[in-house]
């Protein structure tokens, strides 16, 4: 049984179509990912399911009593209107249960008064059942564990939300809907603001959830561990794949194979057809039969035209006429010729993300104090333990309450701030690049694309974009730095997949140095030399050290030391020999042995002027006595 289906639904704003004719449905149990490129229109369309927006074309349905609860990507307003602290805020959740907690008080105290009566006891007995069933001994226990599992800590949970920053906020939402456990539970990007061990306890959680999930994730490996069936949007609309993302990926291949085989099988029909009639069209015998072959030719050309391949393939001819409308203009053979020409594969590959950092200036070979040149750096730890803020003081943004900074020789730095706070909303993303680096438009456009903004988007503001296309925005504006020293803050956050697999590419061949915030698994790039781990100590001054006490960062040099034996172990090239000396002041019998002398060249059997003169000079220079000065070949001759 589905609890929630949509069919032809599609959402447009102005002349602008997101998305057209998606049909789907959700069932009971089941746990859904739903993956695409950035821009395709994921975040809308969880919008429209959830009820916050209204489609342009078709419906949804929802199944009677369905309880939903949803996940923004980005939860900055999420509790604005709220002055509750992070643990009143959970407790809200269990507004029911309090009143029936504090109506078992009532009734407690009026027992303890001497009010024994039958209804009172009746009473009693209905409300203790009831708040025994709903969990009402063990809501703080869940309280407590979904907040700890989630990175709060004791500490946090007085804080007001308010006070919260915008990943904090999105983790206490995340918490809220937990303990609410609605019947789908939708959730946009859950593990963006997530640390290693917040993650496992999630994918724990939700693989023991008894509802329905629909998640958007660019976390290969959450995926992986949480759904068992994917969702793709695509420019052509969706398709659905069974099992977890690795057997999606395996079976989109698949899809991809068996799709160009049945493309160029069709292609080739059409081909044979239409040198059937070019053949047969002018001659009387067979004119009729070829121009009937022609005319269906032109119909099932129109049809993979407008409705693809598919339309072809699986349905009859009056499914078809429904769905296509078919022009009544007459085509010609050559016209039809054209056109199997200009017929496009039904298979459509992501297109990939084409990134270039190459710093112009070469640093010294101290950069940091943990870090030397060409080094690659990250700096793990939960959250709240002051990644972002020792970034921003390396940047100069902040001043270190204690110690000092000192960066190495020639240094360029270029830093990727995890909320993108340097892009102005009003901007459209043209401006926003120009304004960075002055170019044409031509040349504007055309490093855009690489970037994967274009045609129209060029022109989108800023304010509109989706997270990961800010996030694309962001990279390309960092590009243009030309910096030897990247520092990186969550630099994966809402990409997609193909988008940080070619960001891994372009960091493993990154030849300056990188000190990388990430809380995603495979955005590492290998080999990893070092990893920060800001520990909870305060800052020492480095000059005067106190005795015994450990380092602000404990860096991790295993990798580093395994590439060194690597390399120490590696088998050493031969070495270059010695140019042979050719001075003329040695005696003239080691001389004569070290002289290198020419390969004697194939004596011609023809007896002609040429090859007489040819062996001539061939015997000439092959005798080592007959070379060098005058005077040392007559010594030689008179020694001989």
């Amino acid at each position: 049984m589905s609890i929630l289906s949509f069919s032809n639904l599609g959402q447009s704003y102005g002349d602008y179509d997101v998305f057209l004719g998606l049909n789907a449905s959700i069932p009971n149990d089941g746990k859904i990912g739903l993956v695409g490129p950035n821009g395709i229109g994921k975040t809308t369309l969880l919008r429209i399911l959830a009820g916050l927006d209204t489609p342009s074309s078709g419906g949804v349905h929802l199944a009677q009593g369905t309880r939903v609860g949803y996940l923004r990507q980005e939860a900055m307003d999420a509790f604005a209107e709220r002055e509750n602290t992070v643990h009143t805020e959970m407790l809200s959740v269990f507004a029911d249960l309090r009143a029936q907690e504090a109506r078992l008080h009532e009734l407690q105290e009026q027992m303890a008064q001497g009010d024994t009566s039958d209804e009172l006891l009746a009473e009693y007995d209905e409300v203790h059942h009831s708040f025994e069933l709903a969990g009402g001994y063990e809501y703080e226990v869940r309280i407590r564990q979904v907040l700890q599992g989630l990175g709060f800590s004791k500490s946090e949970l007085d804080l007001p939300l308010r006070m919260l920053s915008g990943g904090q906020k999105t983790r206490a939402l995340l918490a809220r809907l937990l303990l609410e456990h609605p019947n789908l539970l939708i959730l946009d990007e859950p593990t963006n603001h997530l640390d290693f061990a917040a993650v496992e306890w999630l994918e724990g959680m939700l693989q023991t959830w008894d509802g329905a999930l629909l998640i958007v994730s660019h976390d290969r490996y959450f995926l992986d561990r949480v759904v068992n069936r994917i969702w793709e949007m695509s420019r052509n609309g969706m398709e659905e794949y069974r099992g977890n993302y690795s057997a999606y990926v395996q079976q989109r291949q698949e899809r991809w194979e068996r799709r160009e085989q049945e493309f160029e099988a069709i292609r080739e029909k059409f081909l044979r057809e239409l040198d059937f009639v070019k053949r047969n069209i002018a001659r009387d015998a067979t004119k009729d039969q070829a121009q009937g072959r022609l005319t269906r030719l032109i119909r099932e050309v129109r049809v993979v035209e407008q409705g693809g391949l598919h339309l072809l393939l699986n349905q009859n001819w009056g499914k078809v006429m429904e769905q296509v409308e078919i022009s009544s203009h007459k085509w010609g053979w050559m016209d039809t010729e054209q056109a199997i020409k200009n017929l496009r594969s039904p298979v459509e590959r992501p297109p990939r993300l084409n990134m270039h950092l190459k710093p112009t200036l070469r640093s010294g070979n101290l950069v940091l104090r943990t870090s030397h040149r060409g080094e690659c750096a990250a700096l793990i730890g939960p959250n709240g333990t002051g990644k972002t803020t020792f970034l921003r003081t390396l940047m100069g943004e902040l001043e270190p309450l204690a110690g000092q900074i000192r960066l190495g020789a020639s240094l360029k730095i270029g830093y990727f701030a995890q909320a993108h706070e340097k892009l102005d909303p009003n901007k459209t993303v043209l401006d926003t690049l120009i304004d960075h680096k002055f170019m044409l438009i031509g040349p504007a456009r055309s490093y855009l694309a690489q970037y994967l903004f274009r045609g129209e988007d060029v022109y989108k503001p800023v304010h509109l974009l989706s997270g990961g296309e800010r996030g694309r925005l962001a990279l390309a504006l960092l590009a243009l730095e030309d910096a030897n020293f990247l520092l990186l803050d969550e630099p994966t956050n809402h990409l997609d997949i193909p988008a940080q697999e070619a960001l891994q590419v372009v960091l493993e061949n990154f030849q300056g140095t990188i000190l990388l915030v990430s809380h995603d698994r495979p955005s590492f790039p290998a080999p990893m030399p070092s990893l920060l781990r800001p520990a909870p100590a305060p800052l020492n001054r480095p000059n005067k050290p106190p005795p015994n006490s450990a380092p602000r960062f404990a860096a991790n040099r295993a990798t580093t030391a395994r590439a060194k034996t690597k390399h120490a172990n590696a088998p050493k090239p031969w070495p270059t020999p010695k140019p042979r000396s050719t001075a003329w002041n040695k005696s003239w019998p080691s001389w004569s042995q070290t002289w290198p002398r020419p390969a004697r060249r194939r004596r011609s059997t023809r007896c002609n002027g040429w090859a007489r003169r040819t062996r001539i000079h061939n015997r000439r220079w092959s005798r080592p006595w007959k070379r060098g000065p005058s005077w040392l070949r007559l010594e030689r001759h008179l020694v001989r």
